[in-house]
């Protein structure tokens, strides 16, 4: 549910304690329960960028656009998996989407330097409309072809 600015408390390494999941993390990558995701690997979104941070939700929405996103943008044409994570250090706000359009983080969105720990996939989540998801990578493409495409990170 979204936040509104009055209700945002934001969420920084040192205050995050208050955000209790259950969290999520969409991706193309197949996992295991028990598995670590850790920040310094290969970014889904950006060809060839090393991400120094891992990113979840709390909004299952969001994972799933993670998944979808990861999968369409490597032209796996797979439908991508949304797995249930536990944060194994502290996280804080993702400045990427936080009071960016709406105030505070609707999205529930966050990131971690430290790891995530895989506690389950989620099988029974909804996908987006094929136009839906192609009018999001036309949003993207069009970010990247104005340079506006930045990952804060």
């Amino acid at each position: 549910m979204p936040e509104s600015d009055t209700q945002h408390v934001p969420v920084t390494f040192e205050r995050c304690r208050h955000v209790t999941g259950p969290f999520f993390h969409g991706t193309r990558s197949v996992l295991q329960p028990g598995d670590e995701l850790v920040a310094g690997r290969g970014s889904n979104f950006q060809s060839g960028r090393v991400s120094n941070n891992i990113y979840f939700s709390a909004a299952l929405e969001t994972a799933v656009w993670g998944a979808e996103l990861s999968t369409a943008l490597a032209g796996t044409g797979e439908r991508g998996h949304v797995y249930e994570v536990e944060p194994l250090g502290p996280f804080e706000d993702d400045p990427n989407v936080t009071n960016k359009k709406f105030p505070g983080n609707p999205t529930m969105s966050y990131r971690s330097r430290e790891p995530l720990r895989v506690l389950r996939e989620v099988y029974d989540w909804q996908g987006h409309e094929p136009d839906v998801l192609q009018g999001m990578l036309d949003g993207l493409a069009r970010l990247r072809a104005e340079g506006r495409d930045v990952i804060l990170d």
